[in-house]
C-alpha cells in the first residue's frame, strides 16, 4: 500500500510539473524577449537580427529588443547568453562564428553545443571583396595582382578574431598566399566608416553592410565570395572568375536560446522564427540586401544543430590550416 501511494505521489507530482510547463508555454511570452547580437550596432548581423526581431513581435505579441553585446570576436555576447536564465526571455543571433570560436579561442567560456538550444537558421548572407572607391586597382585581376605585389603595404579591414570579415581575409589572402597588413574593428559598422573615408584599403564584408554603399558608388567593390553571381549585384564578379577556384563562402546566421529552455519555448520561436521569415516586408529588405531567408524546414532546431555540428568540424581544419593561433 506505501509503495502504491508513493508511486502515485510521483506520479500527481510530475504531472503537476508537465502542467505548470505547459502552461508557461501556453502564457510565453509575458514580457519583452531579448535578442543579443554578439556585434556593434550598424554591422550586418545587427542589420539582419532588426528586421527579424521586428517580424517576431507581431506574431508573439511581444516586443523583440535588440542588444548589441559586442567584443572579443561574438564571444561576449554569446558568452552571456549561455549564462543566462533558460526561460526564453533572452536569446542570441550569432553567425558562422559560433562555428569558428573552438578553434579560435583556447579558452571559450562556453560550448557552443553544450550550452544552447538551437532555434533555427536565418540566412546565409554572400560577402563581397569591397575597398576604399579610389583603391588603385580598377579589376578583379588587377586586385589579385595589385596585392601580391604590395602585400603588407595594403590595410585590411576586419572586425576581429573569429569575425566574418576576419575568416574572409584570412582565405583570400590564403589564396594568393600573400599578407596585407590586418587592422582590427569592434565590428564591421566602424570599420565601413573608415572605409568610406579613405582611412583603409580594403575589406571583406557581408553583402547586409556593403550593397548600398556599393550600389551608391560609396566604396569600389571587386567581388562576391559564392560561385554564382548575386542578382542584387548582378555585374559584381566572383572570385572564381578571377581564377580563384573553389572559392565559396557564405556567412550563416542562427537563432539560439541557453541551454536547458523549455522544448515548448523553443518550438514556440522556431514557429515565430519561421512566421518571421515568410513575412514579405522581410524577404524584400533581405534581397535588397542581397539575401534571403532559409526555407521554413531550415529554420528548425534540429537544422541549425547539424549546421552548427558540420560547420565546427569544417572550420577546425581550415583554421588549423591557415595557421591562425587560439586565442
Amino acid at each position: 500500500m506505501k509503495s502504491f501511494v508513493k508511486i502515485l505521489a510521483a506520479g500527481l507530482v510530475a504531472g503537476s510539473a508537465l502542467t505548470a510547463a505547459v502552461a508557461v508555454a501556453q502564457d510565453y511570452p509575458t514580457q519583452p524577449v531579448t535578442i543579443v547580437v554578439p556585434f556593434s550596432a550598424g554591422g550586418p548581423t545587427d542589420t539582419v537580427t532588426r528586421l527579424v526581431a521586428a517580424a517576431m513581435s507581431e506574431d508573439l505579441g511581444q516586443q523583440v529588443v535588440v542588444q548589441n553585446v559586442g567584443g572579443a570576436g561574438g564571444t561576449l555576447g554569446a558568452g552571456q547568453v549561455a549564462a543566462a536564465n533558460a526561460d526564453g526571455y533572452t536569446l542570441l543571433l550569432h553567425h558562422i562564428g559560433m562555428s569558428t570560436a573552438p578553434a579560435l579561442y583556447a579558452s571559450l567560456p562556453y560550448d557552443p553545443i553544450a550550452d544552447f538550444a538551437p532555434i533555427g537558421l536565418v540566412t546565409e548572407v554572400p560577402m563581397t571583396i569591397v575597398a576604399r572607391k579610389d583603391f588603385e586597382p580598377a579589376t578583379l585581376e588587377d586586385l589579385i595582382a595589385y596585392v601580391k605585389e604590395k602585400g603588407e603595404d595594403i590595410t585590411y579591414a576586419n572586425a576581429g578574431i573569429g569575425a566574418a570579415s576576419q575568416l574572409c581575409g584570412l582565405l583570400f589572402m590564403d589564396a594568393l598566399d600573400t599578407k596585407m597588413t590586418e587592422v582590427p574593428y569592434q565590428g564591421t559598422g566602424p570599420a565601413m566608416t573608415d572605409l568610406l573615408g579613405g582611412q583603409i584599403d580594403m575589406m571583406c564584408d557581408q553583402t547586409t553592410n556593403t550593397t548600398s554603399q556599393i550600389l551608391a558608388g560609396e566604396i569600389k567593390a571587386y567581388a562576391v565570395t559564392t560561385p554564382e553571381r548575386i542578382a542584387v549585384l548582378p555585374d559584381l564578379p566572383t572570385l572564381d572568375e578571377g581564377g580563384l577556384d573553389n572559392f565559396n563562402l557564405a556567412i550563416w546566421h542562427g537563432l539560439y536560446a541557453p541551454a536547458g529552455t523549455d522544448q515548448a519555448i523553443i518550438d514556440r520561436l522556431s514557429a515565430s522564427l519561421q512566421k518571421a521569415l515568410a513575412d514579405e516586408n522581410v524577404g524584400n529588405s533581405f534581397a535588397e540586401l542581397g539575401t534571403y531567408p532559409v526555407p521554413a524546414d531550415q529554420a528548425t532546431p534540429a537544422a541549425l544543430k547539424q549546421k552548427l555540428e558540420g560547420q565546427i568540424a569544417l572550420w577546425g581544419e581550415v583554421i588549423a590550416a591557415a595557421g591562425v593561433a587560439a586565442q
